[in-house]
């Protein structure tokens, strides 16, 4: 699964659309580009130590929970789990407030991971609020994603975030988002319901259902959660 584009001068609510971008599936199946001729063997190493800090992070959400640590990993069948590599190009836009590289949105997986180079664009939202991210240098910004909050009963929250534009230098950023298998179904633990004494707050549903609904053309830009609150 391969997929790539251009966003420029695309309408879209009185901002356009500024983006170069690729994307591709490195697993449980490993794609990836012909040209140039090292990037596949690169792009297979990163993906892999990528893919082992995200199961890290996601065993540490599973403890904090109070379950097993291993519990995210084998109820979301992760073995077999999407993850993706995406990468962003900003070229500098001459009317940033004009503009938008990214439109806010929510990551539909459970957790993704994202690296910028030295020009901030990343935006998140907090009480209302658009927040600039400085990311770390050399490091990863997580994300948590929809698949979590579902999962967690909302307890983790999914992050609201879009990415902006500047008129001043280009912004390149590669996110790596890891989800469940297509196929699974997911609604809040059992478990962790049962612990927290609590009712469920999402409806079950399967992940590429989810997918689906979330990309259709009369959800854009809108919450997925809405079709699923129980």
């Amino acid at each position: 699964m391969f997929k790539y584009g251009t966003s420029y001068n695309l309408a879209l609510d009185k901002f356009l659309l500024w983006r170069d971008f690729f994307k591709v599936r490195v697993h449980p199946e490993f794609y990836s580009l012909y040209k140039p001729g090292c990037f596949s063997e690169v792009s297979m190493e990163f993906s892999k130590r990528s893919r082992e800090v995200a199961l890290e992070i996601t065993r540490a959400i599973s403890e904090s929970l109070g379950l097993e640590p291993n519990y995210i990993h084998d109820a979301m069948n992760m073995e077999r789990g999407i993850q993706m590599l995406a990468a962003n190009y900003y070229p500098p836009c001459p009317q940033p407030e004009h503009a938008i590289g990214i439109p806010h949105h929510t990551d539909h997986g459970l957790v993704t991971l994202l690296i910028q180079n030295k020009m901030n664009g990343l935006q998140v939202e907090h009480n209302g609020k658009w927040l600039t991210v400085d990311g770390p240098a050399n490091g990863f910004f997580v994300n948590l994603a929809d698949q979590m909050q579902i999962l967690t009963n909302g307890k983790y929250k999914s992050v609201m975030h879009r990415a902006t534009v500047n008129n001043k230098a280009t912004r390149i950023s590669i996110a790596i988002p890891h989800g469940p298998s297509v196929d699974t179904i997911v609604a809040p633990a059992p478990e962790l319901l049962e612990k927290e004494g609590q009712a469920p707050k999402y409806l079950a549903m399967n992940y590429k259902e989810y997918i689906q609904l979330q990309q259709s053309e009369k959800n854009y830009m809108k919450s997925t959660f809405d079709h699923i609150r129980a």
